[in-house]
């Protein structure tokens, strides 16, 4: 059930954005935000790996100037380091459930 929650808010979030085309400053605003995202899952030690990935993926689209890709990557990876914040803070206390009593 919380996977399938999960996916969804990931799906929302990704698919967020606005019909006209992307500039350099929203992509710019795009990638600040993915990256605080990514730095709060990191204090958490929970990175994802497909994050930096994408990451990566939306600086190089940016570089060759393809501001759509590169904004709706920046969201992407926004969406997976908070999907990456939410599995570090709902299994903080949950693992407790599975011990065995």
């Amino acid at each position: 059930m919380k996977m399938t929650l999960l996916a969804g808010a990931m799906a929302l979030l990704a698919g967020t954005g606005a019909a006209e085309a992307a500039s350099e400053a929203d992509y710019k605003a795009a990638y600040a935000a993915a990256e605080a995202a990514n730095k709060e899952a990191g204090a958490l030690r929970n990175q994802w790996t497909t994050t930096a990935s994408t990451l990566a993926a939306s600086k190089k689209a940016a570089d060759a100037g393809d501001f759509d890709a590169a904004l709706a990557q920046a969201r992407e990876a926004e969406a997976l380091a908070k999907a990456s914040i939410f599995q570090a803070t709902s299994e903080k206390e949950r693992w407790k459930d599975l011990e065995i009593r």
